[in-house]
């Protein structure tokens, strides 16, 4: 009965490998927060060719992948939305009128079911 259990604690463990993003450099990409240094703003081509793939990623996932967002919000249905900020935003010193921003739309069971580059 252990072995059962092992096997099926560490098959549940197993989960697909992230994303690979390059050319983004990922450290860079969650050290600017709310794109104030406007590292972001230089890698958004690179991210526009890859939203697919953080399509039907965890929370967990992207918060791994990309770092905690610069805001989120709690919608009816226990959707979830992640916003990161793509251009230098409100909270910036230098922000713009207009900033583009990373959305992901989670669904109820916490998977990314929409990605999109909007414009404020």
């Amino acid at each position: 009965m252990k072995k059962w259990l092992w096997l099926s604690v560490v098959l549940l463990s197993c989960g697909k490998p992230l994303p690979d993003l390059a050319p983004i450099n990922l450290d860079q990409w969650k050290a600017d927060k709310n794109g104030c240094r406007r590292v972001r703003e230089q890698n958004v081509s690179f991210l526009i060719d890859q939203l697919d793939k953080l399509k039907g990623l965890s929370e967990k996932d992207i918060i791994e992948l990309l770092g905690r967002p610069d805001r989120n919000e709690l919608y009816k249905r226990n959707q979830k939305f992640y916003y990161y900020d793509v251009d230098p935003g409100k909270a910036c010193a230098d922000s713009l009128v207009e900033n583009q921003q990373l959305v992901l739309r989670f669904n109820a069971m916490g998977l990314a079911k929409e990605v999109t580059i909007e414009k404020l």
